[in-house]
């Protein structure tokens, strides 16, 4: 079986508020209506790495954009944005949305779209892809990796301005079906959180599917880490496409 080809760049998209940005976007050159994904990156930023999985999307089938969050912030290597942006407490929950609902519109609006859009995140990333599945309307399937701080401990120090709330207290709100994938020597997503994040979303008779990895820490999907765990990594990802099959095509 041949390799489907592809083709990857960097497109301005509008983000939250209007503001103009950057996104990285991949999408198969066969002809015909494809789904759509929304990567969002993880804390280090916008990096290689998220870069490699947006055209992993496109390989299998899917037109996928992972927008730049950190855009705003001005040049500089992801390392040293990332930096400035931890520095600085973090991006605003709020202008994340509003970047990630700048993607979706962006996927839904190309000629290729089949109108479903799923979203994928991972580390911040996935408490955001949670975040989105409880605020954006019109996404189709979730896929949090490894989130964090979707439950919080001491809400006194972990919210504020930029993160108001947190996102496990939006569950009711979810519409779309999520996966979860997560390390079970993770400490931020740890065992405790995920449980109780299940248990949340089993009370509210939502859709979801959770996969827990012995012998994983946290991004054992990411190649350019130590805690990279090949075997277990190429099994959640199976899981993820099975699972974006099903929901969006």
């Amino acid at each position: 079986m041949s390799y489907e080809g592809l083709q990857a760049e960097v497109v301005p998209f509008k983000g939250h508020n209007g503001d103009s940005g950057e996104a990285y976007y991949a999408r198969p050159t066969r002809g015909g209506k494809v789904p759509g994904i929304v990567v969002i990156m993880h804390l280090p930023g916008w990096d290689e790495w998220i870069i490699e999985v947006t055209r992993k999307f496109a390989h299998h089938g899917y037109a996928a954009i992972s927008p730049h969050l950190y855009f705003r912030e001005g040049p500089g290597s992801p390392d040293d944005i990332g930096a400035r942006v931890r520095a600085a407490g973090g991006v605003a929950d709020a202008q994340v949305m509003g970047d990630v609902k700048g993607a979706i519109e962006f996927l839904r609006a190309q000629p290729n779209s089949n109108g479903k859009v799923g979203v994928i995140g991972f580390c911040s990333g996935g408490r955001h892809t949670y975040l989105a599945g409880c605020t954006l309307s019109g996404i189709d399937a979730l896929v949090d990796c490894w989130g964090g701080n979707v439950v919080v401990d001491d809400p006194a120090k972990a919210l504020d301005a930029r993160k108001p709330v947190a996102p496990i207290d939006l569950t009711e709100k979810m519409t779309a079906p999520l996966i979860g994938i997560f390390g079970n020597d993770d400490a931020n997503p740890n065992r405790e959180h995920v449980n109780k994040t299940e248990a949340v979303l089993k009370k509210l008779g939502k859709s979801y599917e959770f996969h827990r990895y012995d012998g994983c820490g946290h991004a054992f999907f990411n190649w350019a880490r130590p805690s990279f765990r090949p075997e277990q990594a190429a099994d959640g990802w199976d899981k993820v496409f099975a699972f974006l099959k099903k929901h969006v095509g």
